[in-house]
């Protein structure tokens, strides 16, 4: 699903979203410099891991934060957590580094992957990319969740 395909999937579900284009932005250092962001302080980083078992999962914490992946490993109970390849970022969620995104999961027909969602949004926006890092889009972070769910796709909320 490219850009144009999730927003037509966002209005087919009627969920509220707004838009904000800018050019491509590949790391965390490179959206910061963005100015015309309406809400930079919901902007989220998301980070697609798998463990040693090969199960696969996305954490989505605020983009301003460190990812404790350690901590996250200890939580989890798993070993062996490291970043998934480029190869498995394409194969599985027909994304490219740069535009991961929990959007992305719609993308996961096979439902491999966990989300695990920062419990901090949960009561308000989130800023993330349509499947292209060309562009965020804001919507509230509890459409997310359920359009993920409806969809089939597990989806945890905890403190990351």
């Amino acid at each position: 699903m490219n850009k144009e395909e999730t927003y037509q999937y966002l209005n087919d579900r009627g969920v509220a979203y707004e838009i904000t284009e800018h050019p491509a932005v590949f790391n965390m250092a490179e959206v910061a410099e963005l100015t015309t962001l309406p809400y930079p302080e919901v902007n989220a980083k998301n980070l697609f891991v798998r463990d040693k078992k090969k199960r696969f999962y996305m954490l989505t914490v605020r983009g301003d934060v460190r990812a404790d992946l350690k901590a996250f490993r200890k939580k989890l109970g798993v070993t062996g957590l490291s970043f998934a390849s480029v190869e498995e970022l394409d194969s599985i969620l027909k994304l490219y580094p740069g535009a991961v995104t929990p959007l992305g999961l719609l993308n996961d027909k096979e439902k491999l992957v966990t989300l695990y969602i920062d419990e901090w949004f949960m009561d308000g926006l989130i800023g993330l990319h349509p499947n292209d890092n060309t562009a965020t889009i804001w919507m509230k972070a509890t459409d997310l969740v359920k359009l993920l769910q409806d969809d089939g796709h597990t989806v945890l909320t905890v403190a990351l």
